[in-house]
Formats: C-alpha cells, sequence, structure tokens
C-alpha cells in the first residue's frame, strides 16, 4: 500500500508542476461552453485527439443547441461516427440540447444539479465544465487522476468520489483550479498506467510510490 503523501510534500508536488505549466489547459478544443459540454459528452471512452477530429467537422456546421438539433440522429451521427458509443452519444447529445433550449434558454447552466440532470451528464462531465468553462475549483476524476491520486499518495480512494473528495481535501487552495489539469496531463504523458515514467518525472521525490521504475536500457 503507497504511504500518504505528507502536506508539504504535496505543496512542493503542485510548486513543480506549477513552475512547468503556469496556465493549464484542456485538450479538447471548444470555443464556448456549449462547444465544451458536447465535446465532454463526445470524450466518454475515446480519446481527445479523437473527439476533436470529430468536432473540427461537427463545430463550423452545428455548435449551438438549435443547430445540433436540426441535424437530427442520423446527421448528428454522421458527423461522430468515428467515435466510440458514437450512437447513444448522438442520442443523449441530442435530449440534452432540447433540455438546454427549454430550460435554460440554451445556455449551459452554471450549477452542478443543472448540469447533472441532462442526459449523459456524469459527476465528472460536470466537473469539467464548471472546471474549465466557468472557473469553479472541481475536481474531474478520470482514470488518469484517479491512477495518480492512488499511486503517488497524494489521494488514495476505492472509488472516483473517494478520490475527488480528498483531493478536494488535500490540495491547497491556491494549486485547486489547475489541479485537475496538471493530475490529467501528468497521468497521461508521465505517470502512465502500465509503466510510469518516473525516470524523468519531475515530481517523483514528493511522491510515494515504490519501487520506481527505472529507464530502458
Amino acid at each position: 500500500m503507497t504511504t500518504l503523501m505528507k502536506p508539504a510534500d504535496i505543496q512542493a508536488f503542485f510548486e513543480t508542476l506549477q513552475a512547468a505549466n503556469p496556465h493549464p489547459e484542456t485538450e479538447l478544443n471548444y470555443s464556448t461552453p456549449f462547444e465544451l459540454l458536447t465535446a465532454v459528452l463526445l470524450s466518454a471512452q475515446a480519446t481527445d485527439v479523437g473527439v476533436n477530429k470529430a468536432t473540427a467537422r461537427l463545430f463550423p456546421v452545428a455548435n449551438t443547441p438549435e443547430q445540433i438539433l436540426a441535424l437530427g440522429e442520423v446527421g448528428l451521427c454522421e458527423y461522430i461516427k468515428t467515435i466510440g458509443l458514437y450512437k447513444s452519444k448522438a442520442r443523449h447529445l441530442l435530449e440534452t440540447c432540447r433540455m438546454l433550449i427549454a430550460q435554460h434558454g440554451s445556455e449551459v447552466p452554471r450549477t452542478r444539479e443543472a448540469l447533472e440532470a441532462l442526459p449523459g451528464v456524469g459527476r465528472k462531465t460536470a466537473n469539467v465544465v464548471l472546471n474549465v468553462a466557468f472557473g469553479e475549483p472541481t475536481m474531474a476524476v478520470d482514470t488518469h487522476i484517479f491512477r495518480v491520486g492512488n499511486r503517488t499518495g497524494l489521494a488514495p480512494g476505492k472509488t472516483p468520489l473517494d478520490v475527488e473528495l480528498k483531493l478536494l481535501k488535500r490540495i491547497p487552495p491556491d494549486f485547486r483550479l489547475h489541479a485537475h489539469h496538471w493530475l490529467i496531463l501528468h497521468g497521461r504523458y508521465v505517470c502512465q498506467a502500465r509503466k510510469p515514467r518516473c525516470w524523468e518525472c519531475s515530481v517523483s521525490s514528493s511522491c510515494k510510490f515504490k519501487p520506481k521504475t527505472a529507464a530502458p536500457a
């Protein structure tokens, strides 16, 4: 079992990540809150690269709830069929568009409760929208953050919600706004699932994972 990271290590961990990337951003391409919500809905069990390829075709044609609805399910599927689970995602997105128009004046709501009431929007998606579109210090725990939280000793937990609540409690306030992105990027490119790249990790001295993996020969 990984040792719990101490507060001083947590401070050093995030100071290092912040110094390397002061203003981290999502790797999903978007220009409005609705485009972000759409991209995040499409990103479940898909890569950001794959989603960006699809939305690069979709958004110039339809990037409002009304325009997406006008495409219809068959029309929308043509744009997003390269993404996994595209049929169910298309249905969720169309129903979300109907609710945005009927209940929110076509605007993306700014509360967790209203976001989670939208079809296909769970806690993680709501947290991404609240953080990225509206600047809330939320923590969207995906597979990368779940792994990093447990492996490093930063916020061990058995469920994504466990990890989320521990991260919000243990991360110093100054780092909470951007912590979600720092941890995702760290997990995606350095603290990888099969073999963490400890030999090139900038925060290995703060991390409690042992034994550290050695560089390939």
